[in-house]
């Protein structure tokens, strides 16, 4: 498998626009989101725009409320080091 390498990452993504990017992608508004998460929609747009960060619970609400992983908000440009099999 030596002729394949290892994707670069292109861009940064902050947890906020893991949240709006995932949102959209599944056509919800924030406010649909916010009664899905069971938050206020103010929260939502203060996530998104990075003004008031995730946080453990936020993160556990708003991934329910997604059908993701909270790791996949929290860590949106996470590395992961993949050392091939001996």
């Amino acid at each position: 498998m030596s002729e394949f390498r290892k994707a670069k990452k292109s861009i940064e993504v902050t947890p906020g626009e893991s949240v709006r990017i995932l949102r959209e992608l599944q056509e919800l508004s924030q406010n649909e989101l916010a009664k899905l998460a069971g938050m206020p929609q103010s929260t939502i747009s203060a996530i998104e725009n990075d003004r008031i960060s995730l946080g453990v619970e936020r993160s556990k609400n708003l991934a329910r409320a997604l059908g993701c992983h909270p790791a996949v908000l929290v860590f949106p440009g996470w590395d992961i080091a993949v050392e091939s099999a001996a």
